[in-house]
């Protein structure tokens, strides 16, 4: 099977890749916008977790939050992050908030 693994909206172009564990379908790295916060006592920087699907399980990862954006980077690459989907962050098993991708590195 084939799998879109980006697309450029300024050339019009996609790129698609085969095989289910080709390297362009994982990132390390996402950027949020529109983030949502459940508490404003929350350290800026901190090992948690986070996930990308509603039954994955968490993972492990270094969280850092900005005026309205979160960073997140993976201690493991995940696949087939994609911008327009949400993430959720936690700490331990305290769910903080979350906001929607980006982009990806």
């Amino acid at each position: 099977p084939w799998y879109v693994a980006g697309k450029n909206n300024d050339t019009n172009t996609l790129t698609v890749v085969q095989g289910n564990d080709h390297p362009l379908l994982f990132s390390s790295e996402l950027i949020t916008r529109n983030r949502f916060l459940l508490s404003d006592d929350i350290d800026k920087k901190f090992k948690g977790t986070a996930k990308v699907r509603y039954r994955q399980t968490d993972q492990e990862c270094d969280i850092e939050i900005e005026e309205n954006k979160i960073i997140v980077k993976f201690a493991e690459p995940q696949r087939a992050v994609t911008p327009g989907q949400s993430v959720v962050i936690y700490n331990k098993n305290e769910c903080l908030g979350g906001g929607e991708i980006e982009s990806l590195n």
